[in-house]
C-alpha cells in the first residue's frame, strides 16, 4: 500500500495546529481518478477553516481536517481512458488539496488549459479553479450581468477580485476596483480595472459617488461588517449586493502572530453585521445574495458550466491566470501567514517536491 504526505489540522487554532503527515493511501474509489498532486491553491478560507469557523468544513470535514480545495498533478490512476497516465491535470475538492496524492471525482477534475498562445504552468493552474469559479458564479447566476454596467469591487487585487475584474471586463463592464495599498493599484489596473479606488489614501465612499454618481449596478464584498451597510447604499435601484465572505471579522496584519481570531473582534462584528430587511429590499428594488463556493462543488452542471466558461475565456485571451507566488508544502504556515496579512496579490500557491 503507498503513502502520501498531508497537511492535517488535528483541532481549531493557529498556524501550529498545521502539521504534515505522512498517510497510508486507501483503495481508490470507483469513478476517482489518483493525481500525484504537484502544486496546491491556498485560499482565505483554509485560514478560516483552520480557525474552526468555515461552515462546510464543519459540515462535511470535522476534526482532523485535511484543508485545500483545488489542486494540480498528473494522474497516477484511472478508469477513463481519455486521462491517460501521466497527463497534467487540475482539479477541485471539498477539502483534502494538501496532499502529496489525492483521489478526486472524474467529473471534478480537467484538463490543463492554455492561456492564449502558451501553456498555463503547473503552479498557475492550481490557482484558477477557486477564484475564477467564484468569480463567475457570483457575476453570472447571481449577479446576470450584462455589458454597460457599473461594479464595485472590493479587494480587487486580490485573487477573487482579479478574476472578478477580468470576467467584468470580458463582459463589457466598468469595474470599480477598491484596494488597500497603493502598490496594489498598478495590479487592479493590470487585471482590467477601469477605476482604482485606494482607500489607503482616499475616503472609499466619496471616491465611489463620484465615479458612480447614480450608484452601482452590482457590489462584491467580502469584507462583512466592515462595509457591507455602505455597500447595499451604494446600490443603485435596481441593484445587487454580493456577499462571499467576512475577511474583516478576523484578524488584521500585524494583529496576531499566533493565527488565533480575536473572539472580542468575532463577535464585535457579528453585532455590526446589518440585518437586511425583506420589506426595505422590495421598497428600495435592491438585492442583497451569498453563497459559499464549496458548497457548489457536487453540483456538477454548475461546476462543469463555470469551468467550460473559464477554460474558454483562458484559451481566447480573455483571461489570464493570475499573478502567482508559491511556497514549499513544507511551509504551508508560512503561506497562511502571508494570505492573512492582507499585504498579497494574486494567488499563492504550495509546491509539492516528488
Amino acid at each position: 500500500m503507498s503513502s502520501a504526505r498531508h497537511v492535517v489540522i488535528d483541532r481549531p487554532g493557529g498556524y501550529d495546529r498545521l502539521r504534515t503527515e505522512r498517510v497510508e493511501l486507501p483503495a481508490r474509489p470507483r469513478d476517482h481518478v489518483r493525481i500525484d498532486v504537484e502544486a496546491i491553491g491556498v485560499n482565505y478560507a483554509d485560514c478560516v477553516a483552520r480557525m474552526g469557523l468555515y461552515e462546510s468544513a464543519k459540515k462535511y470535514g470535522g476534526w482532523p481536517l485535511v484543508p485545500g480545495f483545488e489542486l494540480s498533478g498528473r494522474v497516477r490512476e484511472s478508469d477513463d481512458p481519455s486521462l491517460e497516465v501521466g497527463a497534467s491535470v487540475v482539479a477541485v475538492r471539498r477539502f483534502g488539496a494538501y496532499a502529496s496524492c489525492v483521489d478526486v471525482p472524474r467529473h471534478q477534475v480537467f484538463a490543463l488549459p492554455r492561456a492564449g498562445d502558451r501553456d498555463v504552468t503547473i503552479e498557475e493552474a492550481a490557482g484558477l479553479p477557486v477564484v475564477y469559479a467564484t468569480a463567475w458564479y457570483a457575476l453570472h447566476p447571481l449577479a446576470s450581468i450584462r455589458a454597460g454596467q457599473t461594479l464595485l469591487v472590493h479587494s480587487g487585487a486580490g485573487g477573487v477580485g482579479g478574476a472578478i475584474l477580468q470576467l467584468a471586463k470580458q463582459a463589457g463592464c466598468t469595474t470599480v476596483a477598491v484596494v488597500g495599498r497603493s502598490d496594489k493599484i498598478a495590479v487592479a489596473k493590470t487585471l482590467g480595472a477601469t477605476h482604482v479606488i485606494d482607500k489607503s489614501r482616499e475616503d472609499l465612499w466619496t471616491r465611489a459617488r463620484e465615479l458612480a454618481p447614480r450608484g452601482y449596478d452590482v457590489v462584491l464584498d467580502a469584507n462583512g461588517a466592515e462595509t457591507l451597510s455602505r455597500s447595499y447604499d451604494a446600490l443603485r435601484s435596481p441593484g445587487r449586493l454580493i456577499v462571499y465572505g467576512f475577511h474583516t471579522m478576523l484578524p488584521r496584519a500585524g494583529e496576531s502572530t499566533t493565527g488565533r481570531p480575536s473572539w472580542r473582534r468575532l463577535a464585535t462584528s457579528w453585532l455590526r453585521t446589518p440585518r437586511f430587511d425583506p420589506l426595505k429590499l422590495t421598497g428600495q428594488n435592491k438585492s442583497v445574495m451569498g453563497f459559499n463556493l464549496s458548497y457548489l462543488f457536487e453540483e456538477r452542471a454548475i461546476l462543469e458550466e463555470a469551468m467550460s466558461a473559464i477554460w474558454t475565456g483562458l484559451e481566447r485571451g480573455d483571461l489570464t491566470p493570475l499573478p502567482t507566488r508559491t511556497f514549499p508544502f513544507e511551509r504551508v504556515a508560512d503561506a497562511h501567514r502571508a494570505i492573512e496579512s492582507g499585504t498579497t496579490t494574486g494567488k499563492l500557491v504550495l509546491t509539492v517536491m516528488t
